[in-house]
């Protein structure tokens, strides 16, 4: 029986589909999980299989956007012999192979729409016929499906069958995207750098450094978790040393090494500025900060007292790396006060949290 991998997260947004799967796994209805490309929405499927009454029964996948229209409906139907040129056997489908199980299709929304009528068909009546044949076979499967594309605008312009649509949807699993769950990016790159290094036969992983962190707590992760499994794996890759902790995160593999980022041109433009523009001593540095500190008169000091407030809870989620309860540490407040005033300020989830 395969195992399902991991799904690691301890934001609240993941937790809250991690329930939301555990309350929908043992209900013999289908299921449509939507969510970006990359967002783990296989795995979740995976975890509804394994928590629900089929769990020792097959688990099985189809990716619709891989197949044509024919070798599709071959796939999850079957066919009999001599239905199409090059058909010499009976081929049993997906369907009758994941009997007693769950049948997970991903990119639902590239289905043919001849194929969708006869899915309807099997979630009604449990029922389906293999390409070619006239015998009528019986389904007892759960059919989880996922997509990343906007179903109910598909089915107004036509595109997507409406009645699959309103059976699909007795309940659905949304996704969160990597950048709306910001707590959850080191502890996943630290799992994906650790499976590197045994890759790699490195001893231990080292860490990332300071840099590498802010990188890739910075970055915005149009691809996921898929993207961010990949770039961590180059950076331990590229950076090859095992005793050093990870320093440059590269993202970007199609930029040629020798075309610096506009961030290391400023960086060494900064560093360029004669050493006399800048404070020599402690003493200037001081002066300097209680400068900065302080508003200038007049001044509303409700709003500048919430500001500092909101400032210093940013700069403790940052240090934290996100992590909701060390950020409480920090700031030598329970986790419930922190919780409290990230809704105060309305920072739960805010993509200003960076």
């Amino acid at each position: 029986m395969r195992k399902p991998d991991n799904l690691i997260g301890e934001s609240e947004a993941f937790l809250t589909v991690l329930d939301h799967t555990s309350r929908l796994a043992p209900l013999n209805r289908p299921v449509l999980i939507l969510g970006e490309r990359g967002t783990g929405k296989e795995l979740i499927a995976q975890r509804m299989h394994y928590l629900s009454r089929r769990w020792d029964q097959p688990l099985l996948s189809l990716n619709c956007a891989a197949l044509s229209e024919g070798v599709i409906d071959s796939e999850l139907f079957g066919h009999e012999a001599g239905s199409f040129t090059g058909a010499k056997g009976r081929h049993q489908g997906r369907f009758e192979r994941a009997e007693g199980g769950t049948l997970f299709l991903d990119e639902l929304a590239t289905a043919p729409l001849g194929v969708q009528e006869k899915l309807l068909r099997v979630i009604e009546y449990g029922e389906y016929e293999r390409v070619g044949g006239s015998k009528t076979c019986q389904a007892n499967v759960r059919l989880i499906c996922a997509t990343n594309e906007d179903l109910p605008q598909l089915a107004q312009k036509g595109q997507f069958r409406a009645d699959l649509l309103d059976r699909l949807a007795f309940d659905i699993i949304h996704l969160p995207p990597l950048r709306g769950r910001r707590e959850d990016i080191m502890p996943l790159a630290e799992y994906y750098a650790v499976k590197m290094c045994r890759e790699l036969g490195f001893g231990y992983f080292s860490g990332f450094s300071n840099q590498a962190t802010e990188q890739l707590l910075s970055y915005n992760w149009p691809g996921n978790i898929r993207e961010l499994k990949n770039v961590v794996e180059r950076s331990i890759f590229r950076q090859g040393i095992e005793e050093e902790p990870i320093h440059d995160i590269v993202i970007d593999p199609f930029k040629p090494p020798w075309q610096q980022d506009d961030k290391t041109v400023a960086d060494q433009q900064q560093a360029s500025v004669p050493s006399g523009n800048q404070p020599q001593t402690e003493r200037e540095l001081a002066q300097q900060t209680e400068h900065e500190i302080q508003p200038t008169l007049p001044v509303d000091f409700r709003q500048w007292q919430q500001d500092q407030e909101i400032a210093l809870i940013k700069q403790a989620l940052a240090q934290a790396q996100f992590n909701q309860r060390k950020a409480a540490e920090l700031l030598s407040l329970s986790y419930h006060q922190l919780r409290g005033l990230l809704k105060k300020y309305q920072l739960v989830g805010n993509n200003e949290i960076q």
